[in-house]
């Protein structure tokens, strides 16, 4: 590979145009040299608003392109699957939103993909609600400071969705986002960083909000993605979970975040990545994280130097990619057979 990394983009949504595209062109050394959108109108608007040679409307002309040493892969979940195994075969390193993929079957298949060509560096977008201080809370889970893990509270609660005059989002279409709901894939990442994995999963959810117009065809569509959802989940480490997501819920009492409630003491998330943390027998006080630990957004700078240093992917791997997707279609089983599942059987 010559000294430049070449990089092709298949779909630009908000997000790629945001930091993908903007971070990869401010590394030296690294040129985006096509991208692929679903019209070629709107891949010329982008090529037009980052100075981007080519544009095609067949995401087979990047992935195959002798020009193109890696692959941003920035469209909905239903094409991650397909597009990174492709590229992956075709020599590719891979860089795939999130979330993963539509289901647990398809991030299978993908790190499968990575896994026959080690060579290939395949990251996953991560979650980025922790990135300065999910080392601290780690580091305070194993390190006893919390004592023995017993409760968590995940609280995610918006009423974004209230009004049924809001057009349809392509989260909201079960055929683009497969089984990811809400933020849930979001918390169940930063969870599995601080707490380890989760072993079973109990969810019961609704959709209050049944049908919005859909802008791309002006008609009426029929939602079957839950906009309230609840999960009672236990974690390896035997820790109990409860998440309760919603965006119908206005005005809740509590701060959206999560509470880790230990034998020793609660530390406090809140939005923002900001923590708090409350001795046993004390009052929270605000904490900052761990000397040194503090990340901050650098995915592209991440990619990169997995690329050109060998580097390991640390935030986000297809193997951690898998496990939170695991948990997705467990949630999912669980909310539509009206059973706890086992990750373990998914």
């Amino acid at each position: 590979m010559a000294d430049t990394i070449r990089v092709g983009v298949i779909g630009a949504g908000a997000n790629t145009r945001s930091r993908h595209i903007p971070g990869l062109q401010a590394i030296d050394g690294v040129e985006v040299v096509s991208v692929c959108n679903r019209t070629q109108e709107s891949g010329q608007r982008v090529a037009d608003e980052f100075g981007i040679a080519r544009v095609v409307t067949d995401p087979n002309d990047v992935i195959h392109a002798d020009d193109v040493d890696a692959v941003c892969i920035g469209t909905w979940p239903y094409r991650h699957a397909e597009y990174a195994v492709a590229a992956l075969e075709a020599g590719k390193h891979v860089l795939v939103e999130a979330r993963m993929a539509m289901d647990a079957t398809e991030a299978r298949a993908m790190l499968a993909a990575s896994r026959q060509h080690p060579d290939r560096v395949a990251q996953i977008v991560p979650s980025p609600l922790d990135l300065k201080s999910w080392r601290t809370i780690r580091r305070m889970v194993d390190d006893g400071t919390l004592g023995e893990v017993r409760e968590v509270h995940v609280n995610v609660l918006t009423g974004q969705s209230l009004d049924p005059s809001t057009p349809l989002h392509w989260r909201e279409r079960h055929d683009y986002s497969g089984m990811n709901t809400m933020m849930m894939g979001l918390y169940i990442e930063a969870l599995h960083r601080w707490l380890g994995p989760t072993a079973r999963v109990m969810a019961d959810g609704a959709t209050w909000v049944k049908e919005r117009t859909d802008p791309e065809t002006g008609q009426p569509f029929a939602i079957q993605v839950p906009d309230s959802l609840g999960i009672l989940a236990r974690m390896e480490n035997g820790a109990r979970v409860d998440y309760r997501l919603s965006s119908v819920a206005h005005a809740p009492a509590n701060p959206n975040g999560v509470s880790i409630h230990g034998s020793k003491g609660t530390l406090h998330w809140q939005m923002g990545d900001r923590m708090a943390f409350a001795p046993m027998g004390q009052e929270a006080q605000p904490l900052d994280p761990d000397p040194g630990t503090a990340g901050e957004w650098r995915v592209e700078q991440d990619f990169v130097d997995s690329i050109r240093d060998g580097k390991p992917v640390e935030l986000t791997s297809f193997e951690d990619g898998l496990l939170y997707m695991r948990v997705t279609e467990a949630v999912y089983r669980s909310r539509t057979e009206g059973r706890a599942v086992d990750i373990a059987d998914v």
